[in-house]
């Protein structure tokens, strides 16, 4: 069941990308992150769960098909990372899951669909560092809404989305949802 759909108090502003504006998307990501790479030596992708784990196998496989070789993907759970954690009660132990692959050492691009307030990336960034030290890491989300909290910015966008305050993005991937846009909703 969606956002939309299980909360009432939300309604459907608009359409943002449609499923062919998300894969056009896509393979522009794709060749920026090779252009930048200087290629796909060295080079993985790890998105955050639950909707960056899709956009880095996608570009993933994008990545692949330009450079005829294959690139790493793997799946990142920052859940016990998150800083908003206190506020529940005592912080839980927390296990890193495996990635797949060694990041010591490595250009990593973290992938997740929308860039906000910038803390569940930097939860990324805390995760991430516990599998060991890349040589590199950047960011690439598809949509940019703005309302930093903290100094993080991606290098690969997909599209950047002014939003408001009560506005949220959803994207829905086939892969977790069942359907494939990206909507603009609103608090009512």
């Amino acid at each position: 069941m969606s956002e939309t759909e299980s909360k009432p108090s939300l309604r459907v502003k608009g359409r943002l990308m449609s499923a062919s504006e998300i894969e056009r998307t896509l393979v522009r990501l794709a060749h920026e992150i090779v252009e930048k790479s200087n290629g796909s030596e060295d080079l993985a992708l790890i998105g955050i769960k639950r909707r960056g784990v899709p956009l880095a196998q996608r570009l993933g496989k994008l990545i692949a098909g330009i450079e005829k070789r294959e690139v790493n993907t793997g799946v990142l759970d920052i859940q016990f990372y998150r800083d908003d954690l206190s506020t529940a009660g005592p912080r839980p132990v927390v296990t890193p899951g495996d990635i797949g692959f060694d990041v010591v050492g490595g250009d990593v691009v973290i992938c997740d669909d929308v860039l906000y307030t910038g803390r569940t990336v930097r939860a990324a960034l805390d995760a991430l560092f516990d599998h060991g030290r890349p040589r590199r890491v950047q960011l690439a989300v598809l949509i940019d809404r703005g309302h930093r909290e903290l100094p993080i910015e991606a290098q690969y966008v997909g599209k950047h989305v002014p939003t408001s305050q009560r506005e949220i993005i959803e994207v829905k991937f086939h892969e977790v949802d069942d359907s494939e846009q990206v909507l603009l909703v609103e608090r009512v």
